[in-house]
């Protein structure tokens, strides 16, 4: 089990912005969680990632929790947020070299696995650049590369398709696709539905803070008696009409 979280209740202040969430990912699993704007989906991400204490309830990675060792905790992840965040001072070699440390990856792996990234996104020719003169796409492609090098047993995904072009998604994709095979896991928030239908093992649908159902589409297709529906028809039912959201 890469990612057990076990009736989470939890969010900002005193008042829960989740309660009782519960689900699991296992190994070579790519999940998608899907809900509206405010539903509860960043707040359980930043929950995952360590970044808010929970009011109950547990998050294990790769068996292990925040509280007992966090370092070897949120080295079991890699997180690609929406927007991307960079450093102004350093080029786009010192941002491959600084995650190289960070997941304790020796500077021979580093250099083979970041010259596959650098082809794949074609930024080979940029790697003395500071990312902060690139485009959305090319610093979100910046992250791209940073996180699959780390090979974490999770990677956590926010709107990942946003500010790529045609060609970086298929790379994405492919890319997500291959670590899927290699067994590692995969958390994805995404309102690009068509996408996480072709590629998600499962869904987990958050609604006002609650996991309201979670299954494969056609797990979800059975239960809510709506045989060969789509997930944006599936979802519409489950909510009672809203469009999935970032």
């Amino acid at each position: 089990m890469v990612l057990q979280i076990n009736q989470l209740t939890g969010g900002y202040s005193k008042t829960p912005v989740i309660q009782d969430i519960s689900f699991n990912i296992e190994e070579g699993e790519i999940v998608g969680l899907i809900g509206l704007n405010g539903a509860g989906k960043s707040t359980t991400i930043k929950h995952i990632l360590g970044l808010l204490r929970p009011h109950s309830g547990e998050i294990k990675v790769g068996g292990l929790t925040a509280e007992t060792d966090i370092e070897a905790y949120r080295r079991q992840l890699a997180y690609i947020p929406e927007s991307p965040v960079l450093y102004e001072e350093l080029t786009l070699r010192e941002h491959i070299q600084m995650t190289a440390m960070a997941y304790g990856i020796d500077e021979g792996t580093a250099l083979e696995r970041s010259g596959r990234l650098l082809e794949i996104f074609r930024l080979e020719t940029k790697v003395d650049m500071f990312p902060t003169h690139f485009s959305k796409g090319m610093k979100q492609k910046v992250m791209l590369i940073c996180a699959f090098l780390s090979h974490p047993n999770l990677y956590i995904i926010d709107e990942p398709f946003l500010g790529l072009d045609p060609l970086g998604i298929e790379s994405l994709i492919n890319l997500m696709v291959e670590e899927k095979h290699k067994g590692r896991s995969i958390l994805m928030s995404t309102h690009i539905l068509a996408t996480a239908e072709r590629y998600c093992d499962r869904f987990a649908i958050i609604d006002e803070g609650r996991l309201i159902a979670l299954g494969s589409l056609e797990s979800l297709r059975l239960e809510f008696n709506m045989p060969g529906a789509t997930l944006d028809e599936v979802y519409l039912r489950i909510t009672g009409g809203g469009i999935a959201d970032v």
